[in-house]
């Protein structure tokens, strides 16, 4: 009979926030994989667990996937627990979930901390709805494309980045989003040193030039509210003739009457005023 596997949230910073339910899963479960063990043993080692480690991390999961799976067919209970946090979230814990759906392997989760919703929670942004976007891509071209994607974004967006990169992150996110997109940065959460910074992008950057960045971040960009991208589109609308927006909606298949009554809509006049203007343009031909 197949185990299970039990993905297993831990503290994110301070070890009083492991549950009961987890310090007795780690107990008793026949190894646990983890992303580092030597982070992993300091949790183990404060909870008197002495449950078998092995490593499972980005850069040994191809191989060490096979033998993992192998042991749970066999019968085995697994834990695996990234560095700090839900595995699975921003972790290769997801790929050994996929592989155990597909060979119908058992499943379950232990919940725990997840830095994403505790910095949600503390930036004072909307939490309504949100977007996790995890780590940017390092690669500039394609960062600036996954970003121009969610320049339009209504939702709470939410980031990991390493102190090193931040300063180049919120430059980016400054080219945009705009200098005065609110934005809030979390680090060193649960820990005694936590920090959550609020302000424009602008602020934040001038800060973190003047206090060079440590520890791991969330960073948590405010989403365009829907007013906002209207008035945007209204703005953008305005930067071409009447003419050329009526010409918009009619190699579209509007009729004139249709595309003047879109157009007043767009530009947020009368149909009189996109009609006198069309006739001036036309008086000037």
């Amino acid at each position: 009979m197949s185990g299970k596997l039990y993905l297993c949230g831990t503290p994110i910073g301070n070890l009083e926030d492991a549950s009961y339910r987890l310090v007795r899963t780690l107990s008793q479960v026949d190894l646990i994989a983890a992303e580092d063990t030597r982070n992993t043993l300091k949790l183990l080692n404060h909870f008197e667990i002495k449950t078998p480690l092995t490593s499972y991390h980005e850069h040994n999961k191809a191989q060490k996937a096979p033998w993992l799976l192998a042991q749970l067919e066999a019968g085995s209970q697994i834990a695996v627990v990234s560095d700090a946090g839900m595995p699975g979230i921003s972790d290769p814990g997801a790929d050994l979930v996929r592989q155990c759906v597909e060979q119908n392997i058992a499943v379950t989760v232990i919940p725990g901390p997840t830095a994403a919703v505790t910095g949600l929670v503390l930036s004072g942004l909307d939490s309504r709805r949100f977007v996790f976007e995890g780590f940017l891509p390092q690669e500039k071209k394609e960062r600036r494309m996954v970003l121009e994607a969610l320049q339009k974004e209504h939702r709470t967006m939410v980031f990991y980045e390493a102190p090193h990169r931040l300063e180049e992150t919120l430059e980016a996110f400054m080219q945009t989003f705009g200098a005065s997109r609110q934005m809030a940065t979390a680090r060193e959460l649960t820990k005694k040193f936590e920090e959550v910074r609020r302000g424009s992008i602008a602020q934040i950057i001038a800060h973190y030039q003047e206090n060079p960045p440590k520890g791991e971040f969330v960073l948590l960009v405010e989403g365009v509210s829907l007013w906002q991208q209207e008035a945007q589109k209204a703005e953008d609308w305005q930067k071409i003739s009447v003419l050329s927006h009526m010409e918009h909606y009619l190699s579209q298949g509007m009729s004139e009457k249709d595309a003047m009554k879109q157009v007043a809509k767009d530009r947020k006049v009368g149909k009189r005023e996109i009609y006198r203007q069309l006739h001036i343009t036309k008086e000037e031909e």
